[in-house]
């Protein structure tokens, strides 16, 4: 990989008898601005830095302050970086901004750390940028996660009326009409090159000339809206905006922000708001102003409204179907053969009773799974089974004349067990997302490749997937194919997903061309098959599962921790075991190294504050990259006698913790860490 010094182009110019002023001259320089993203600032980087061949060329990365390790990764992996590390979020305009300033290239690159440029993406840029003199920026054409079209690729000024039609859902219904889809400019072909208003803040190609007349990124613009206000300046300027499809990029969009949060709607239509107090009439600006405000309301709403009837949707209709069936079985019961003569059960049964076997129920198939995705049957009887059986042990406790019916107990579980089964089976045969029967967890994977990459690539899968269903190699040519484990190459893919029913097909970056992969995703856009990327020398793959997720990450080894149900079950201990502990504060003084602390841990840890077990402390911020997990009272060096160990220990302790995470480990530190529990 070529250095700095190496792309660097030195003029020696005579001005009459004197000589010796040299000049530096870039042709591109390339800005990242990076905020805890590493896995893609690292593929998007690899990227860059093959696009770059043969180009006069500096690349800058601004880090917003970043806690999961990327200015070190960087500083590791990419040494040729002007690296510049904040203190603290300056936002996405000044980061940008503090870069441009140092930049000396011709054309200067706002670049999304979640993307991956072609290999051709700067070289046919600068190509056209230097044939026509009269663009001020350009932008690619941007496909998702999963190679479809980005429609932001392309955008039209949004004035008054255009983010009328786009906040109250016109530009959706009608992309392609002149009138309503001028956001998108839908009605525009998107394999043409046009002229176009606005430029996507994802890829961002400025000419410095056109930049040294409109000046900087206005940094009143935080995260979002600083696009559009350049892209308007420059056409100002009297400069035009190109939207040029012939080369394209990966963007996974929005990995920092979400873009279903409220946080996301509130501070993006906020900028909206201060580009139009900055570029419209006052009137204008006034109607603008109360269109956004009426648009944060209203997506604000609709966003809470989603989150909250996503998540309770299923579990309110378990309710009433559970609580309906278990009332007609008590009446049929009472009546047929408990009270067949006359007579009901008390009002008690009813009012608390039946309440209280719902509830109990549903509690016990929320901590079996039964509420996670994929969905399983498996774990709705298992939740049923032990929510029966906490409801008998109870019934056994209680007074004669709370002791209704153990047979209402057991047909409700009966019932409960049809109905839920059934809502599923309804959901799944409708094939709303998510709701897949017979959901495949041994998966079936295509890893495309040549044979070094695609068997690294393998052997990290399966050590992801205790037990994975198929691996199937693919070759990038017909020679590679011919190796032991291939059953065919690139050529074949589609026959090679359907014949052995693939899951999952992983791209090698290291042996396959961005645009090839872009091509191949693209052709399976279409298909339910899901696509990622594995960056070389990488223990983690990129990808997108879903269009609602455009971007994901999955690292091998250390998915233990980061399953919903471990995590469920690890917030569950904590707080039953605080409950358990919490007699011991009068006797803390006698127990426990730091009395105060454990009170003060006792009440984190119970509020989610804390928790009782996590990581070790070391000299990383986040040693290997680990899953998140709350901050811990006690560590798993605590389960070993011996305490003089060194980070590296520690950080492997980590990952054996994380990797093989299961409940009993918790509990066997708490045992041995026993009196560090008001550790601080």
């Amino acid at each position: 990989m070529a250095t700095n010094d190496d792309r660097k182009l030195i003029f020696r110019i005579n001005f009459g008898h004197t000589t010796g002023c040299i000049l530096e001259l870039m042709k591109l320089s390339v800005i990242v601005v990076n905020y805890n993203v590493k896995y893609f600032l690292e593929q998007c980087l690899q990227s860059v830095f093959h696009a770059l061949s043969g180009i006069e060329a500096e690349v800058f990365v601004v880090d917003n302050n970043s806690v999961d390790g990327s200015v070190q990764m960087v500083q590791e992996r990419f040494p040729e970086v002007k690296l510049m590390a904040n203190k603290e979020n300056t936002g996405f305009s000044k980061a940008n901004n503090q870069a441009i300033r140092q930049a000396s290239g011709e054309y200067i690159l706002l670049l999304n750390p979640d993307t991956i440029v072609e290999a051709d993406t700067f070289t046919k840029s600068i190509e056209y940028m230097d044939s026509h003199p009269e663009a001020g920026g350009l932008g690619v054409k941007m496909v998702d996660g999963k190679g479809k079209f980005l429609p932001e690729s392309k955008r039209g000024l949004p004035t008054p009326a255009v983010a009328f039609y786009k906040i109250f859902g016109l530009s959706r219904l009608f992309p392609g009409s002149r009138l309503f889809g001028k956001y998108h400019l839908g009605y525009l072909d998107k394999d043409e090159i046009h002229e176009v208003e606005i430029l996507s803040g994802a890829f961002m190609f400025l000419r410095k000339k056109a930049l040294d007349t409109t000046g900087l990124l206005d940094e009143s613009f935080f995260m979002y809206g600083e696009d559009i206000d350049l892209s308007y300046r420059i056409i100002k300027a009297g400069y035009k905006n190109i939207y040029f499809p012939k080369t394209r990029i990966i963007h996974y969009k929005g990995e920092s922000t979400k873009k279903s949060s409220v946080n996301y709607v509130v501070i993006f239509y906020h900028a909206m708001i201060i580009f139009a107090r900055k570029h419209f009439s006052q009137r204008n600006a006034k109607l603008y102003s109360l269109l956004i405000h009426l648009a944060i309301y209203f997506r604000a709403f609709l966003a809470i409204s989603n989150r909250f009837l996503t998540s309770v949707s299923l579990p309110f209709t378990d309710a009433v179907l559970l609580s309906g069936g278990i009332i007609g079985i008590k009446n049929y019961w009472e009546q047929k053969v408990i009270f067949p003569g006359g007579g009901h059960y008390p009002a008690e049964l009813v009012s608390v009773a039946i309440p209280l076997y719902v509830f109990l129920w549903l509690f016990s198939v929320y901590m079996s799974g039964g509420y996670d995705k994929p969905v399983k049957i498996s774990r709705v009887f298992t939740g049923l089974f032990i929510g029966s059986v906490i409801i008998l042990t109870l019934y056994a406790l209680l007074p004669e004349r709370f002791r209704f019916s153990r047979a209402l107990i057991v047909f409700g579980a009966i019932w409960g067990f049809v109905s839920m089964s059934g809502v599923r089976l309804i959901l799944h045969l409708l094939r709303f997302r998510n709701f897949r029967l017979g959901y495949k967890m041994n998966k079936r994977f295509a890893i495309a490749g040549e044979p070094t990459e695609a068997g690294r690539v393998a052997e990290l899968i399966r050590k992801a997937y205790m037990n994975p269903g198929f691996i199937g190699l693919v070759g990038v040519s017909e020679e590679s194919a011919k190796h032991e484990g291939f059953i065919g190459n690139l050529s074949h893919l589609r026959e090679i997903i359907r014949i052995y029913g693939i899951d999952e097909v992983i791209f090698c970056a290291r042996d396959i061309p961005a645009d090839r992969i872009i091509d191949l995703m693209s052709d399976l856009s279409s298909s339910q098959t899901e696509v990622k990327i594995a960056p070389p020398e990488s223990l983690y793959i990129i990808g997108s599962k879903s269009i609602s997720t455009s971007g994901d990450i999955y690292i091998v080894e250390l998915d233990s921790i980061a399953d919903a149900n471990n995590r469920r079950s690890k917030r569950f201990l904590d707080i039953m075991a605080s409950l358990c502990l919490f007699p011991l504060i009068l006797f803390s003084f006698f127990i426990f190294k730091n009395p105060a602390g454990f009170v003060k841990n006792l009440f984190l840890v119970l509020f989610g504050l804390k928790s009782w077990v996590g990581y070790n402390k070391t000299l990383l911020p986040e040693p290997h990259n680990l899953p998140s997990v709350r901050k811990g009272v006690l560590y798993p060096t605590d389960a070993i006698k011996e305490k003089e160990l060194g980070s590296k220990t520690m950080e492997r302790l980590n990952l054996l913790y994380a990797r093989d995470y299961k409940v009993t480990n918790d509990i066997n530190i708490m045992i041995r860490g026993f009196r560090n529990m008001g550790r601080q």
